[in-house]
């Protein structure tokens, strides 16, 4: 993921976690205004980390990454504010999704 980022025009990587709990942690250490969250993490999944961040209701804007399509249905109800499935995750992607996020993607951008 932080080789995405790195690639992606405004975006830094400031912080990482490699369970549901530290991202939680982390969230609130760092404050960041988007967070990439994968739905498979050891400890409270990524849905759930995502539900306690209190995504789309004031909290962080939260994408999920998963390997498997059926976390798509999950990650709606969630709060995320989209999902991308790891095999075409990539800095077009990332980029929509935050233009998404923030309601600023124009109609040739996608």
């Amino acid at each position: 993921m932080a080789a995405v980022v790195d690639a992606t025009d405004g975006f830094v990587v400031v912080g990482s976690a490699t369970t549901g709990e530290e991202s939680l942690t982390a969230v609130a250490e760092l404050a960041p205004d988007l967070v990439l969250m994968d739905v498979n993490l050891p400890g409270i999944d990524g849905i759930e980390a995502t539900r306690r961040l209190g995504a789309g209701r004031g909290g962080p804007v939260v994408v999920l990454l998963s390997t498997y399509d059926e976390d798509q249905v999950d990650a709606a109800g969630c709060g995320a504010t989209s999902y991308i499935p790891k095999a075409a995750f990539g800095p077009d992607r990332l980029a929509d999704a935050w233009a998404d996020a923030l309601g600023t993607r124009t109609a040739d951008q996608g």
